[in-house]
């Protein structure tokens, strides 16, 4: 089964551009998610219109932080981007006017609501620079983080 990553990939950014001083690259942020520049701008499209990111074109142009981690929760970012179901399974209908598929249909949708308001709630309550503070000093220098090239 295939994830859609883009949620904990832009936790992922967020960070690290908090951890770089604030602002990065296209370049530099394709090369920390194996990925392409035209695909980090596409993704971070999403941040730029939520008001967490702002972008400068250029040379010596890139993205930078809009607001500060400590303002940014998981549940933010989590509705900055436009995703599909929360999970991959569903009710049925196969059968609507049968009474065990409602039942069950009942059951799968209740379930899924519960499980999808708890996620929002924890989401919620964890603040971005919680996340970051999670990354001590040694880490953070022992970590490679690539250099923009060119």
């Amino acid at each position: 089964m295939a994830y859609d990553t883009r949620f904990a990939r832009l936790l992922h950014v967020l960070v690290h551009m908090h951890l770089r001083g604030g602002t990065t690259t296209s370049g530099t942020l394709a090369q920390m998610l194996h990925t392409n520049e035209v695909v980090v701008r596409r993704t971070m499209a999403a941040l730029r219109t939520a008001g967490m990111v702002t972008s400068t074109g250029g040379r010596k142009g890139g993205w930078t932080l809009a607001r500060a981690l400590d303002t940014l929760t998981a549940r933010d970012v989590y509705e900055a981007i436009g995703h599909g179901a929360v999970f991959t399974i569903g009710p049925a209908d196969d059968n609507p006017a049968c009474p065990v598929e409602r039942a069950a249909n009942q059951l799968v949708a209740q379930a899924l609501g519960e499980g999808e308001a708890a996620l929002l709630q924890r989401l919620g309550g964890t603040v971005l620079s919680d996340l970051a503070a999670q990354i001590t000093p040694q880490a953070a220098s022992d970590r490679q983080t690539p250099q923009p090239t060119g």
